[in-house]
């Protein structure tokens, strides 16, 4: 199973980007998928995560209000919509599969690289 994530870049603070992580090699519709960041000199943090079939979300309080996840059975992706964006949300993101939504990390047994999120103040 592999994940690619894309869609980082630099923004504003108050803007907004939007994250895609594309599954591959798996049966996508039988994963929950996390999103996580990790910021320089932090430990890695869970954002949001959406089990299997879409029916539920999860987010960190950080991300509660400001950021929305969604998935995409057709196309085999999952989104993270984040909106309203803080210089503290600057942090790579990682995209990462499981079969059941946690926020523990070591649940996750496959993950992709991170795409690079900045935001300037």
């Amino acid at each position: 199973v592999q994940l690619q994530a894309s869609g980082g870049g630099l923004v504003q603070a108050g803007g907004s980007l939007s994250l895609s992580c594309v599954v591959s090699g798996g049966t996508f519709s039988m994963f929950a998928i996390g999103w996580y960041r990790q910021a320089p000199g932090k430990e890695r943090e869970f954002v949001a995560g959406i089990d299997w079939n879409g029916g539920y979300a999860d987010y960190s309080d950080s991300s509660k209000g400001r950021f929305t996840i969604s998935r995409d059975d057709a196309k085999n992706t999952v989104y993270l919509q984040l909106n309203s964006l803080k210089p503290e949300d600057m942090a790579a993101y990682y995209c990462a599969a499981a079969t059941i939504l946690s926020r523990n990390s070591k649940v996750y047994g496959f993950w992709g690289q991170g795409t690079l999120v900045t935001v300037s103040s």
